[in-house]
């Protein structure tokens, strides 16, 4: 994309209302305009990054034998009085009434659509296990929305849900997805703690939130440092590394242990603050039961499946990951989710030379790449090209071009290179 042509409206001056460095650093950067109170627009280079995080969740949950399903927003009051939330569930909840006054809610979560669907479509014991996800907007009517997209009212959410025959498959389904989700975080270029966690309005007696690391965050949070040795996409044993996972010490400071923190070794105790980026539930047959959803066992017995659920903040990811990867200049977007892996800066628009090895490096990096191809002062590109965070920065001059060199910065460390342009690229796609 040229910088020229594109609706990234960045800012120079930082609004009054964001209060903290990614709500701050999104507005400025051009990643979202707010459209009501906790309500956003995300802007190209804001989709760039939700559509990157969408996308290794999906591959994840593929992986692990998941099912994309799309399941509405709108959801049917009746399905919620089936389960016993609907008057349960609060104020969080949005509830809408029809022209045929008909009530209706705008779904916060979707345990009581997904049980339905299975329940008409599932008979018998031979059709178990089943594992559905979906990716979609999620609303929440927060009392107070703030911070951005870290708690906003409308959010987009991955949830997938499984179903089993008994406690044993149900287990093994959220072993399953602990690995899954420790493979997403990984791949995204994060590190992602899993703290036991109570289960809330969903449900259920098991439960893990998933706590990313940032100084902003809401929860006082310890664990043992074994958890940063990042080796979820070597785990090949699910068994294996769900008891090494839940046998490593780490918890929010609701819950944490001060007798067992103690035995913890002093050189591998680490505090911080967190921020949830996800939840795993086990809950049984809280809803099945509720919404008489049972299959016909061997025995020609009812059985009501066991079911669990399991939820990534694909938006509030977007907030989270930049206060943990940021500095005062802008954000440090991690390679793989980065709106584009590469800036192209033009310092001298109008120099034959320079234009010419631009668009040679443009054709060559094609969607990966930003063009800043604007008649501005290079001080202004430099900056702008910091705070939208792009992993690489391809810096083209006059004196560069004449001779086919490129500077190539690496904006994680500030590192500069002058490198031939074949050099700079294979480091870019490399």
């Amino acid at each position: 994309m040229r910088l020229s042509q594109s609706l990234i409206p960045t800012l120079k001056e930082t609004p009054a209302e964001a209060q903290i460095a990614s709500h701050r650093l999104m507005l400025r950067a051009g990643m979202i305009r707010q459209m009501a109170s906790g309500i956003y627009a995300w802007l190209p280079a804001g989709q760039r990054v939700l559509s990157r995080i969408a996308q290794i969740v999906r591959e994840e949950q593929d992986a692990a034998g998941a099912q994309e399903v799309l399941m509405p927003t709108i959801q049917s009051a009746d399905l919620w009085r089936e389960s016993g939330r609907y008057e349960a569930y609060g104020k969080e909840m949005l509830r809408i009434t029809d022209r045929h006054e008909r009530e209706l809610l705008y779904g916060p979560t979707n345990e009581e659509m997904i049980t339905a669907i299975v329940r008409d479509s599932v008979k018998s014991y031979r059709d178990l296990p089943q594992l559905p996800y979906h990716i979609q907007w999620k609303f929440r009517d927060e009392v107070r929305p703030r911070f951005g997209v870290l708690r906003g009212r409308e959010f987009l959410m991955k949830d997938a849900y499984s179903f089993d025959l008994d406690y044993a498959g149900a287990l093994a389904a959220y072993k399953k997805m602990m690995l899954a989700y420790m493979r997403t975080f990984q791949r995204i270029g994060i590190t992602a703690i899993p703290m036991r966690a109570d289960t809330g309005a969903i449900g259920g007696d098991l439960s893990h939130e998933f706590h990313i690391l940032a100084p902003t965050g809401e929860s006082g949070v310890f664990y043992d440092s074994a958890f940063e040795t990042g080796d979820a996409a070597q785990a090949t044993d699910i068994e294996a590394f769900y008891e090494r996972m839940t046998s490593i010490y780490a918890a929010t400071d609701e819950k944490h242990d001060e007798a067992v923190w103690a035995q913890i070794p002093p050189e591998r105790r680490r505090e911080g603050r967190g921020i949830e980026v996800g939840q795993i539930f086990y809950f049984g047959t809280k809803y099945s039961k509720a919404m008489e959803f049972a299959v016909i066992g061997p025995d020609g017995q009812k059985i009501y499946p066991e079911m669990g659920s399991y939820g990534i903040g694909v938006s509030r990811l977007v907030g989270a990951i930049i206060e943990a990867s940021h500095d005062e200049a802008g954000i440090i977007w991690p390679d793989a989710i980065a709106p584009w892996r590469a800036a192209i800066l033009n310092l001298r628009p109008g120099d034959a030379a320079t234009d010419a090895l631009c668009e040679q490096l443009y054709a060559a990096l094609g969607a990966q790449a930003l063009y800043d191809d604007r008649a501005e002062r290079a001080g202004h590109k430099f900056a702008e090209a910091d705070l939208m965070g792009h992993p690489w920065q391809l810096i083209v001059g006059p004196r560069g071009a004449a001779n086919g060199m490129v500077e190539l910065k690496r904006r994680a460390t500030g590192e500069r290179l002058e490198l031939p342009v074949d050099a700079a690229l294979a480091r870019v796609c490399g």
